[in-house]
């Protein structure tokens, strides 16, 4: 232990020194660099009104959401609102979105969202969905780029820390979902000291509807208690299968810095999902108890629903020769990732010196001709040698991810030496290297993640700035820097923050997305059973202590507007309906008193918010959302009486 311990001490005294050395000569070679001449501004100006080529989506890590850049402004366009309250549009604070947080542990208003994936079909970007984990609680969420809204989040059970995730097959067949962290599955009461060859980890292999883009959970293979780490697809001819690395193959679980870092080599899980896709068609598989939540936005209600399930089909690998094979993979692995052909399938190891390539035809040769080096819980293991590509001879420090242009080459993210790296594919050759600011995480090339990537750029995804911005204080944005990669040198053409901690991104040109882009709701669509779709509609309710107001907004006024006979006590629902039917005119909602949010309501939609009236008074409501030269008078008053009060309920709009 002791010789390890050393060893690790070692990596960080180089890393810090390459940290400090590089950090020192990045200020000086700033004249040097490409990206920094005197035409980088015009590379990445977008003009107004014009367009960005590319629609970025950015993980929001710790904030829960998803970020939506333009390339090459840097422009943040949007976030989305996915795994956690956002009360700039009432996301999670409604009570049509409220049950879109619904888990199996409660209404869980945060997580910490990683990995977005856009769909495919054959392989190619389709434009339709993005998918992204929530790694805490174990979730997957579906946003429709049509609305750029999420439609649906699916609970993932026997699972914790979902982190291999939200990876697509090349046709959008399934989403996976792999932990992070081994559990007992099913939980129960045991001792953590029994780790080893008790905990398991779970591959949750996520059906998605082609029509709808709905999603049900096929089956969770259940597998050896490592903890599984990235993931990625095959594609072209590697199709039907998935790569998963894994790290902790000791079964530690205590101080893993040291005590998972043990083993020379770990793994990537190679998994014959179509095997296994024929086989549970076939009747295969057990079905299990499991608890989770499956919640779905539904477009013409606007409205969530949360259904609690009760059941999940495991498979058993020993059930199912053939399906799942370990390639050994040096050393604590963190990314996986397959080149556009399918045949490469890139081991970055984070304690390697190297960079490891293994063959999909050899791993298929390696398979038919039995060439295995053990086994780990049944699993064969294959000979490293007879799987093996290539190598990337000392690239750098700290490999953790790549991505693929279409000219044939790799662009590798090393956190330790805070550097991209682009080498050749097929000769493993590094061809460029440029420093980052600091210690980047992910990289992502548009469609870097396909079999037709987009190579005009790389943007970097760095977890640290500390000179980069103006000072805020202890806690600094997060930063992304976009290289040109069209030539043969990488060139830095601009910084820019983003929300939260960027762990992956995923882009698409903007072309395949905006011209499906929503403008309305159509108001004669809108089947919300509190809608308000005309004057006559409007109305005050009282069902006992609670009280259901039917209110529309139009530029520039609410109706009602004047409210009185509500009580202190009363539960007071604001079901307000938008009747704008123009592009870009929402209106905002508050009340003073609210305890929860301000609602945004879109054009043709309705949305509820609940007020508690704790004090007599008369109180304000205006719309928070500028809408035009009138919005200042987009008000109205609401009266709360005592609690014993007598009297009634009375709305008016327009009357002295």
């Amino acid at each position: 232990m002791k010789r390890t311990i050393n060893i690790l001490l070692a990596l960080v005294m180089v890393a810090g020194l390459v940290s400090c050395n590089d950090g020192g000569n990045k200020k000086s070679k700033r004249g040097n660099q490409g990206g920094l001449s005197s035409n980088a501004a015009e590379r990445v100006y977008v003009a107004p009104g014009e367009h960005d080529e590319f629609y970025a989506f950015m993980s929001g890590g710790f904030s829960g959401q998803l970020g939506v850049y333009g390339l090459p402004s840097g422009r943040l366009l949007k976030v989305l609102p996915v795994f956690s309250q956002n009360p700039e549009n009432g996301w999670g604070y409604t009570e049509e979105t409220k049950p879109m947080l619904n888990t199996s542990f409660g209404f869980v208003p945060w997580d910490d969202s990683h990995h977005p994936d856009i769909s495919q079909t054959n392989g190619v970007l389709d434009g339709r969905w993005v998918f992204i984990n929530g790694n805490n609680t174990p979730r997957i969420a579906r946003i429709d780029l049509k609305n750029f809204k999420t439609e649906e989040i699916i609970e993932i059970p026997h699972s914790a820390g979902n982190h291999s995730s939200s990876f697509i097959t090349e046709n959008t067949e399934y989403v996976v979902a792999g932990t992070r962290f081994s559990v007992p599955i099913p939980q129960k009461d045991m001792s953590i000291k029994d780790y080893k060859g008790n905990f398991k980890g779970s591959l949750t292999f996520i059906k998605v509807d082609q029509e709808t883009g709905h999603m049900d959970i096929k089956f969770q293979l259940m597998m050896p208690g490592f903890n599984y780490d990235l993931s990625h697809p095959g594609r072209d001819k590697s199709h039907g299968w998935f790569f998963f690395t894994t790290y902790n193959t000791e079964e530690a679980h205590t101080l893993l810095e040291v005590n998972a870092s043990q083993n020379d080599k770990d793994f990537i899980a190679a998994i014959n999902w179509k095997k296994i896709e024929e086989y549970v068609n076939n009747g295969g598989g057990q079905k299990v108890p499991a608890k989770y939540a499956h919640n779905i936005m539904d477009e013409n209600t606007h409205t969530a629903t949360s259904t609690m399930k009760t059941e999940v089909l495991q498979v058993n690998p020993m059930d199912v020769p053939g399906a799942v094979y370990f390639l050994p993979t040096p050393k604590s692995p963190h990314g996986c990732d397959v080149d556009p052909t399918g045949e490469y399938i890139i081991g970055n190891g984070k304690l390697s010196a190297d960079l490891t390539v293994h063959s999909f035809t050899k791993m298929i040769d390696a398979i038919e001709n039995k060439k295995f080096d053990g086994e780990a819980y049944g699993i064969p293991i294959l000979n490293f040698e007879d799987i093996l590509a290539g190598v990337v001879k000392q690239p750098g420090l700290g490999p953790l991810h790549t991505e693929f242009d279409d000219k044939g080459n790799a662009y590798t993210t090393f956190f330790i030496s805070s550097e991209v790296v682009k080498w050749k594919v097929g000769t493993w050759e590094v061809i460029d290297r440029q420093p980052v600011f600091y210690s980047v995480g992910h990289g992502m090339i548009p469609g870097g993640n396909s079999r037709k990537p987009f190579g005009k750029y790389f943007v970097a995804l760095n977890k640290i700035t500390k000179d980069r911005y103006l000072p805020t204080g202890p806690e600094l944005t997060q930063s992304a820097q976009l290289f040109d990669i069209t030539g043969e040198k990488m060139e830095l053409l601009l910084d820019f923050p983003t929300i939260g901690e960027p762990h992956y991104a995923a882009a698409i040109p903007g072309d395949m997305v905006a011209p499906n882009s929503r403008k309305i709701y159509k108001l004669a669509e809108n089947k919300h059973p509190y809608a308000s779709l005309s004057d006559s509609d409007t109305k005050v309710v009282r069902e006992g202590k609670e009280v259901h107001i039917y209110m529309n907004m139009i530029r520039s006024h609410f109706n009602p507007d004047n409210i009185e006979g509500v009580k202190v006590g009363d539960k007071v629902y604001f079901h307000v309906t938008n009747h704008e039917q123009d592009f870009d005119v929402p209106h905002g909602f508050a009340v003073i008193g609210a305890n929860n949010a301000e609602m945004l309501i879109v054009p043709g939609a309705t949305e509820t918010l609940v007020w508690e009236p704790k004090e007599v008074g008369v109180w304000p409501f205006y719309c928070t959302d500028f809408c035009s030269a009138l919005h200042q008078e987009m008000q109205g008053y609401i009266r709360v009486s005592p609690a014993d009060s007598n009297i009634g309920l009375s709305w008016s709009l327009g009357e002295d």
